[in-house]
């Protein structure tokens, strides 16, 4: 049985900003989709670490869809949540903003990962659970307990 207090959504919440520099960039002028794939897990780390109070370590990358290129003049800001937890599991939302010069922002990706904590010799521990205050978060738990279940199915199915 968990008997860790559990926590707020809030509690982890992440922001991040990257500027894009050349090396940054790919052959077409975009930033390379590894590099923002990158950014992604390491925000995702932060979030799960200061959720877990733990070492943390990426299971799986569930889902990482690109909507729209990001350029040189552009900023990068990722911003993360916890939108489930399992025993010793925690998947993480991030979604990635491109930044322009007037300071619009453009949805570029939505990515979701599974962490899972780890106690002092590596091994899973388990995790805090997740109070979900708002509407959008408990919307965010019951499709996180769905994306479990396919994740479950997929790797039954050897996916």
């Amino acid at each position: 049985m968990n008997e860790l207090p559990a926590k707020r959504v809030s509690d982890s919440e992440t922001e991040q900003m990257e500027v894009i520099f050349e090396n940054d960039l790919n052959g077409q002028g975009r930033v390379f989709g590894g590099r923002l794939a990158s950014w992604i897990d390491i925000v995702a780390g932060t979030v799960a670490r200061r959720h877990s109070n733990r070492n943390v370590t990426t299971a799986e990358i569930d889902t990482l869809r690109f909507k729209s290129p990001v350029y040189m003049t552009d900023l990068i800001v990722l911003h993360g949540k916890i939108t489930y937890v399992g025993t010793t599991s925690m998947e993480v939302r991030v979604d990635s903003f491109s930044e322009d010069l007037s300071g619009q922002r453009r949805l570029v990706n939505t990515a979701y990962l599974v962490l899972v904590a780890l106690d002092e010799n590596e091994k899973p521990t388990p995790v805090p659970g997740l109070i979900c205050e708002s509407f959008q978060e408990k919307m965010e738990w019951e499709a996180g307990e769905k994306r479990r279940k396919l994740r479950q199915q997929r790797r039954l199915e050897a996916y």
